[in-house]
């Protein structure tokens, strides 16, 4: 059963401005199941107590069924007759200080009223950890929670906007790390959340590690705006949702594009220097659209490869190869085992669905070689790992020595053109290692020019390049898990860049399209240079058919 539902900023009782609104929206849409009020339902001035005495009366009712959050400020303490819920009025519902409302529907809908106390004995308007560990203890002990479907909190969560888009507010003093440390616990599908006067759609993120869980469903994050602001900011979300409960478990975790990591298990730490645990008060994923591949379909002038068939599986094998019990192929040459997977849907790894073939240039057995959707240049190229990698460091040693093959082999192809090539990684907002590839004209600058334009650019932006030695392994540098930025110069130099919070997602397109090297820069966003699919197949054929003398992997 889907449950049609509306969710609201801070009223600050302007109830009739919302319920003509509501009413409009339903004229034009249809009813409503329920109304979710978030921040603060009342106001202090004597118009709004006027109108509020209308509704209690019966005068006027709430067109529809409205469930409201308890007080966030002392001033508004008088409107609730106690801190359990009750209804206020025909229609208007108090959900009480903190607990779980489930519906007919079996939709589960976890709330806390009011800030987050800073003081003991907490004010009325306040919840304390001890409400908050109430609330969670009965949901999370039992084997079978997955997550609420709904939290209501008035507060917005600390850091939700850490490997997200960013919200139109003070981060520095925006937020609550208890209600942070809440929505991590509870695993909510939706979380609406007002008291900034601002409206903010994060990002959905995972509520599970890639690679060690099983997936799970992903979160979303809503903070709304007050009734009738000036600023027409929106204050009303509509959005249709079936309970987890009678959902079937594969649709529930299917991940969207877009999807980032949990903003609330980045390694920040609060000013102790300590990890938060409990409730005491206390980075990001690219939407991976850049580049597709798709192999699901047999189309003339394919990626070379060595005549090798593809199974349904996603699996490499010889014609006349077979598995053992254990899963090995037998027959020579050895196999190596299959390459890591993904839990969700990627865009990169080349047995998934998502990927679209008419960009993939040469495939090896390790690795394969793809033009760039939107490149800098016609040539610009990609290496990827068949298998889900995250970055560079995280590769097994073949995987490495088939990459530097491919990197050797682009090296000569973009000589024969009077080119040299400049290979970066950014291992941050990206879940699937893509190494870029992008050729230079000699007669345009020296490899010199390139890392200058490298070094002056990141400080420019208060980021500092180090140069590593050429023979160092990158693994000891950085181990896995850590962001970075790497460049490797077409001499042998090596750049690197530790990212600490923030970083430039186009940096390493914006210096190669800088005045100082390619100038174009009108290149540097990948989205302005979308071709169309029909452009995109003829350019990936001709790049096949220039690459193929060069390409190890194809064999007639």
């Amino acid at each position: 059963m889907c449950v049609c539902s509306l969710a609201c900023g801070d009223v600050e009782g302007r109830l009739t401005a919302l319920f003509n609104r509501v009413q409009a929206i339903q004229k034009k849409t249809g009813q409503f199941d329920l109304l979710l009020c978030v921040g603060e339902f009342f106001g202090t001035t004597p118009e709004a107590e006027e109108e509020w005495q209308q509704y209690k009366t019966g005068a006027k009712k709430a067109p529809i069924h409205t469930y409201i959050l308890g007080a966030a400020s002392q001033e508004t303490v008088k409107n609730f007759p106690s801190a359990d819920g009750c209804e206020l009025a025909d229609n208007i519902t108090y959900l009480g200080r903190r607990g779980v409302f489930t519906g007919v529907s079996g939709l589960q809908i976890a709330y806390v009223s009011g800030r987050e106390a800073l003081q003991e004995p907490a004010p009325a308007h306040c919840f304390t950890s001890k409400d908050l560990s109430a609330l969670v203890a009965p949901l999370t002990s039992s084997s079978k929670f997955r997550g609420v479907d709904i939290l209501l909190t008035s507060q917005w969560p600390r850091g939700v906007w850490h490997y997200g888009n960013n919200p139109e507010v003070n981060t520095k003093f925006c937020g609550s790390g208890s209600v942070a440390n809440l929505a991590d616990k509870l695993k909510p599908r939706y979380h609406f959340a007002a008291q900034e006067g601002a409206h903010y759609e994060r990002l959905p993120y995972r509520n599970h590690v890639i690679l060690q869980e099983n997936a799970q469903h992903v979160s979303r994050f809503i903070a709304l705006a007050t009734v009738n602001n000036p600023a027409k900011k929106k204050y009303l979300y509509a959005f249709n949702i079936i309970p987890m409960k009678t959902m079937d478990p594969s649709e529930l975790v299917k991940q969207p594009q877009d999807v980032t990591e949990n903003p609330y298990r980045h390694p920040a730490k609060n000013k102790t220097g300590k990890q938060n645990t409990g409730f005491s008060a206390t980075e990001e994923e690219e939407p991976a659209a850049q580049f597709f591949f798709d192999l699901s379909k047999k189309q003339g002038g394919g990626p070379r490869g060595r005549g090798r068939k593809r199974h349904t599986d996603g699996e490499w094998q010889g014609r006349d190869q077979q598995r053992d019990g254990d899963g090995h192929l037998q027959g020579q040459p050895k196999q190596p085992r299959r390459p890591p997977q993904p839990t969700g849907p990627c865009w990169f790894c080349l047995a998934s669905p998502q990927v679209e073939k008419h960009l993939v240039i040469s495939i090896g057995t390790h690795c394969y070689l793809a033009m760039a959707k939107g490149g800098l240049t016609p040539h610009h190229m990609l290496i990827l790992p068949i298998g889900h990698y995250q970055s560079v460091v995280d590769l097994s040693s073949e995987v490495v020595e088939e990459m530097e093959k491919y990197k050797s082999a682009l090296k000569s192809f973009y000589k024969s053109k009077g080119e040299r090539c400049v290979v970066f990684e950014r291992n941050y907002r990206s879940q699937h290692l893509q190494l870029q590839v992008v050729p230079v004209p000699l007669d345009r600058c020296s490899t010199e020019d390139i890392k200058e334009a490298f070094m002056v650019q990141a400080q420019e932006q208060q980021m500092e390049l180090m140069e590593i030695p050429q023979h160092t392994d990158l693994k000891q540098i950085a181990p896995p898990g850590t962001p970075y930025f790497y460049v490797e110069l077409d001499s042998g130099e090596k750049l690197y860049y530790r990212i600490q919070k923030h970083f430039p997602l186009q940096f390493g397109r914006e210096v190669l399209a800088s005045e100082a090297l390619l100038n174009i820069p009108t290149r540097a966003d990948w989205k302005e240079c979308k071709q169309s699919r029909e452009e995109e197949e003829e350019s990936c054929k001709q790049l096949r058919d220039s690459f193929q003398p060069f390409d190890f992997a194809w064999e007639d």
